[in-house]
C-alpha cells in the first residue's frame, strides 16, 4: 500500500490525544491526516470484535468504505495482570458507555483495591515514593484499509508497566495518569508526545506499520 505526497488518510477516532500522535507520526510520509471530527453523517460502529486487531479492522472498513478513502483505525487498551487482562477491550468503557476517562480511571481503581483488600495486599511502595499495584501492559493494534482494492496493512504494539495507586501526569489520555513506567521514573501522563512516542504501544505499532507504507 503506497501513498502519494499529500494524500489524505483519515484517522477512524474523534480523540484529539490519538490524532495528534498520528499526525505526528505521518508527517514524515507527507500524509494530511484528518479525523471524524471532520466528516459528518458518518456510520455508526458497533466494536463487538474480541481481540483489538478485529476491532480496529472493523472501524477502517466501515469508515473506508462510506468515505471512498483510506482509513486508519486503531483498537487499543489496558490490560492489567491481577484482572487477568481486564479491561482489555473495553477499556474504552470499562466504567460503561459514554464513559469519561476519569469514571475508567475510578473504575480500575476500586477494582484493584477491591481484590488487593480481599487478598490481604496492599499497593507495593518503590523507588521515587510512588505506591504500584502489579504489572500491566498497554496494547495496540492497528489496521489501514484501501477501500480502492479492499487491502489491509496490519501492525501491533505493546509497552510494560505497573498501575499507580493515584494518578500522575497532566497529559495523555485514557490510563496515561495510572501507568508507571518503572525504566523512566514517570507515568506516561508525565511524558512529552515526542518520549511518549518512543515508548509506548502506539508508538510501537506506528513504528511497525510506517515502513510497510514507504
Amino acid at each position: 500500500m503506497r501513498f502519494a505526497d499529500g494524500q489524505v488518510v483519515v484517522v477512524a477516532t474523534g480523540n484529539a490525544g490519538k490524532v495528534k500522535e498520528f499526525a505526528h507520526a505521518f508527517a514524515q510520509l507527507g500524509l494530511e491526516v484528518r479525523s471524524l471530527r471532520d466528516y459528518e453523517g458518518l456510520p455508526d460502529i458497533i466494536e463487538d470484535g474480541d481481540t483489538f486487531q478485529a476491532n480496529a479492522r472493523k472501524k477502517a472498513k466501515v469508515i473506508g468504505d462510506a468515505l471512498k478513502l483510506p482509513v486508519l483505525a486503531d483498537d487499543s487498551g489496558l490490560c492489567v495482570d491481577a484482572l487477568d487482562g481486564a479491561p482489555g477491550v473495553y477499556s474504552a468503557r470499562y466504567a460503561g458507555e459514554g464513559a469519561t476517562d476519569a469514571d475508567n480511571n475510578a473504575k480500575l481503581l476500586r477494582e484493584l483495591t477491591r481484590l488487593a483488600g480481599a487478598l490481604g495486599d496492599v499497593p507495593a511502595a518503590e523507588a521515587h515514593g510512588v505506591n504500584l499495584f502489579g504489572g500491566a501492559q498497554f496494547r495496540c493494534a492497528l489496521a489501514l484499509y484501501d477501500p480502492t482494492d479492499g487491502s489491509f496493512v496490519d501492525a501491533e504494539g505493546a509497552v510494560e508497566g505497573r498501575i499507580l495507586s493515584s494518578a500522575r501526569g497532566a497529559g495523555g489520555f485514557g490510563y496515561d495518569p495510572l501507568f508507571w513506567l518503572p525504566e523512566l521514573g514517570r507515568s506516561m501522563a508525565e511524558l512529552s508526545t515526542e518520549e511518549k512516542q518512543a515508548i509506548s504501544h502506539r508508538g510501537a505499532a506506528l513504528r511497525e506499520l510506517l515502513p510497510k507504507l514507504q
